[in-house]
């Protein structure tokens, strides 16, 4: 059973299911028709009979008797015999083989000696054929004076049965039929969006995420097309964020990597120039820095991608760990000539990982100054909203468009690129604030126009 394929499987059930169904359903007819209608004919064959030994306790002579029996056995079905002498119905030695005259074998013939009636349905040899058979003891003075023997063959009880066997085997032939039709219909229903399922499947083993299945139905069948289709889309988007992770890394390495190569090929032929060679020197620096954050970035947005990565939450006041961020910031704004104005209140505590939130606010803050124009301010506001703490940074920078606003949370998506990496920025630096947001339950929206600046806005629960 096991090496049988699911089609083979369901035409398996359905001929057994159809088997079993047709068996059952004419054994059960075949029963019912010989319990009730074999029955019902005993009966009348007894009643008959008990009326012939009522008439005959009533008639005066028996010459009226053997009238009534004839009238009786012209216009019943049953064929009567009437005899005086017992003897006829048997021979009088026990197991005694039957002759053409007995009608009984001696054990039934014993039964009409007690007053008892005698049925029975079997082959007898006298009429060589199956037949029904009731017999009556005729009682007088206390002794058997006869017996009255009513019997019917049973081809005659079956006869009218023959109509019910056409019937029976036209409603199997058509439920065959039937059966034959739907098995087909469930077969190519099931079957062929599974197979359609497996010939898309291998295609997707080979890196193929293209392809979709047609959903025609809405049935189970048809949700399971559609949730096949969601998992091509999705297997599909995931390839291709795979494939521009894989370009953008090899991207940002090249790069810092060119340089360094270039730099350090030209180290070697300038000697006797001490200054330059100096120059030199700190270029390579800054590139071999930045490739030291740019994979300690990679390897910090694994982490907080992994769901089982642990926050160490703790209460915390979230006024003050905005203040020590902002005061690592003050060489930085000293030099670029940008002020931060803040408003935070003091009395807010959260629940979270303190080294993480400080990368969510310092990385905020380090994009907000990088982009502020020198002589401006970048505003910090602190605030209760509702049951979160909500923390604001405005600066007024350039802006991102609208439409590319959903997409600034992404690995190595850049508004500007050019100007991002002569910043130094690494590409991936909103990716991991989104990931630690999102681990202390919270949320981060951006909100800006090109020329009016950036405004973000972070919502963590309060701690109660």
């Amino acid at each position: 059973m096991k090496a049988l394929g699911l089609k083979q499987k369901i035409w398996l059930t359905i001929m057994l299911v159809s088997v079993l169904t047709i068996s059952i359903g004419t054994g059960l007819t075949y029963y019912l028709y010989e319990k009730f209608y074999v029955d019902e004919q005993q009966d009348a064959l007894m009643i008959q009979g008990e009326q012939l030994v009522s008439y005959y306790n009533q008639a005066e002579n028996k010459d009226e008797f053997r009238t009534r029996v004839e009238w009786t056995d012209n216009t019943s079905d049953a064929e009567i015999i009437y005899t005086e002498d017992p003897m006829l119905l048997s021979a009088g030695i026990p197991n005694e083989s039957f002759s053409d005259s007995n009608l009984i074998t001696y054990e039934e013939r014993q039964k009409l000696l007690d007053g008892e009636k005698v049925v029975f349905i079997r082959k007898h040899p006298r009429f060589d054929q199956d037949i029904l058979a009731v017999t009556l003891p005729l009682i007088e003075e206390n002794k058997l004076a006869g017996a009255v023997f009513l019997y019917m063959p049973l081809t005659a009880i079956f006869e009218p049965f023959q109509s019910i066997r056409i019937i029976l085997v036209a409603l199997v032939t058509i439920l065959l039929l039937v059966v034959l039709g739907l098995g087909i219909k469930m077969t190519n229903h099931i079957i062929q969006p599974v197979k359609e399922m497996e010939a898309i499947s291998y295609e997707m083993a080979q890196g193929n995420f293209y392809k979709r299945m047609k959903v025609t139905k809405s049935d189970e069948i048809g949700h399971l097309a559609e949730s096949f289709n969601v998992l091509a889309s999705t297997l599909e988007e995931v390839d291709q964020k795979r494939r521009e992770f894989l370009q953008n890394v090899s991207h940002e390495l090249r790069t810092p990597l060119s340089y360094i190569r270039g730099y350090a090929e030209a180290f070697e032929d300038l000697a006797d120039e001490p200054e330059q060679r100096k120059k030199y020197i700190q270029i390579i620096n800054n590139e071999v820095n930045r490739l030291i954050r740019l994979v300690n970035d990679l390897l910090d947005l694994a982490q907080l991608e992994d769901e089982s990565y642990p926050m160490k939450k703790e209460p915390l006041p979230y006024a003050q760990l905005i203040a020590d961020v902002m005061e690592r910031f003050e060489i930085v704004l000293n030099q670029k000539r940008v002020q931060i104005v803040s408003e935070l209140e003091d009395d807010i505590v959260v629940l979270g990982d303190t080294d993480r939130l400080e990368q969510v606010v310092s990385n905020l803050l380090d994009n907000s100054i990088r982009y502020s124009p020198e002589g401006q301010a970048v505003k910090i506001i602190l605030k209760k909203h509702g049951m979160n703490a909500q923390l604001m940074i405005k600066d007024v920078g350039p802006g991102i468009p609208e439409d590319e606003l959903p997409q600034i949370m992404e690995r190595f998506y850049r508004v500007n690129r050019a100007r991002t990496r002569k910043d130094g920025g690494t590409g991936i630096g909103l990716s991991i604030v989104y990931q630690i947001v999102s681990k202390h339950q919270g949320n981060i929206k951006f909100e800006s126009q090109p020329g009016e600046g950036t405004t973000v806005l972070v919502e963590i629960p309060l701690f109660q």
